[in-house]
């Protein structure tokens, strides 16, 4: 239990650990789900080739949907793209990043799968069980066989049990071919695959690793961003109830004490910590322009001040900004606003 507890602390740790766990897991999912599957040629000349390449396509295709679907990210990214300029830009690598980031984790459980089908080799037999060449592993000569004919009785090669062409070709001979050719698609899959991972690793630092580590860090940025701005709604939100509910049992207290039902009374407690979580947004109205202007215009990533507004208007309104000078290296004083 303590291992397992370990590993699951692990993948909570960040957002990228946790996709990397769902990642691990869906793959995992997909070699089950393909163990589970009863696979059924139709062993029909014209629905053999969409079967087999069907069953190798479709799965992995909604597997690569349910990653992104799973995948948080999704909608931040969505977020971000749509969102309108404001006083902040919109970053385009970031954005690139945050997808790509998301395509090359929804595509290990997809890889996975066509990996095991076609080591395994009954798509390929049932989709290309028409193509084998009978003219060198079988019998070409076999007499009063029409094309169309041959074409029926090597449909049924992924059925043993119904197969009637053994004077054509033998059945072992052509299911032997056709998963030896895809268990040769599926080691070479597998080695493209990992070969494209180790490039991808291995030339990345070499060519744009300061922007790399810009657009993953600004995509942390976003991430982080979007938690805090979330707990803080939450918090005020529950602020916001905790003094409304104690608004109303207040104002029925005073309701029934004016009925003369003499009750016990407290000075308001609306008034303390909730009251200073509220920010000074107490209505409706207030809560969601904040929530609009958030949305529309949100901050530039910028911690300096901004300039202080004197009462006719901002400091140094219709003056040039002045630069000083750079302050000698013996007196130089730092401050933190952050």
């Amino acid at each position: 239990m303590d291992k397992f507890r370990m590993i699951f602390q692990f993948f909570q740790s960040n957002q990228e650990s946790f996709m990397n766990g769902i990642c691990g897991i869906m793959a995992l999912a997909s070699t089950q789900m393909y163990s589970a599957f009863d696979f059924n040629c139709p062993c029909l000349p014209h629905y053999n080739l969409a079967y087999g390449l069907g069953i190798l396509l479709v799965p992995p295709f909604i597997l690569f949907l349910l990653g992104f679907v799973l995948n948080n990210n999704i909608s931040m990214l969505a977020e971000e793209w749509r969102r309108p300029q404001g006083q902040r830009g919109k970053d385009p690598a970031v954005l690139r990043y945050m997808f790509c980031s998301m395509a090359q984790r929804a595509m290990i459980a997809p890889a996975v799968w066509v990996s095991v089908t076609l080591l395994d080799g009954k798509c390929i037999t049932c989709a290309f069980c028409t193509s084998v060449p009978v003219e060198s592993l079988g019998n070409a000569s076999h007499p009063r066989l029409s094309q169309g004919e041959i074409q029926r009785v090597l449909a049924r090669i992924p059925c043993k049990e119904i197969y009637n062409g053994q004077q054509l070709i033998a059945n072992e001979v052509a299911v032997r071919y056709l998963r030896c050719i895809s268990q040769a698609l599926g080691w070479c899959f597998v080695l493209l695959m990992t070969t494209l991972a180790f490039l991808v690793r291995l030339l990345r630092p070499c060519f744009s690793q300061a922007a790399f580590l810009k657009s993953r860090y600004w995509s942390h940025y976003i991430d982080i961003e979007r938690k805090l701005f979330d707990e803080t709604c939450a918090e005020h939100a529950r602020s916001f109830a905790k003094v409304c509910i104690q608004q109303f049992f207040e104002g029925m207290s005073t309701d029934l004490a004016d009925a003369r039902c003499h009750l016990p009374r407290k000075a308001p407690a609306y008034a303390g910590e909730a009251a200073e979580k509220l920010l000074g947004i107490t209505d409706q109205g207030t809560m969601n322009m904040a929530l609009k202007s958030w949305h529309r215009c949100k901050p530039p990533l910028d911690l300096h001040p901004p300039a202080l507004p004197t009462g006719n208007g901002w400091a140094g309104e219709g003056q040039p900004p002045t630069h000083p000078s750079a302050p000698r290296r013996e007196t130089a004083a730092y401050y933190s606003w952050v």
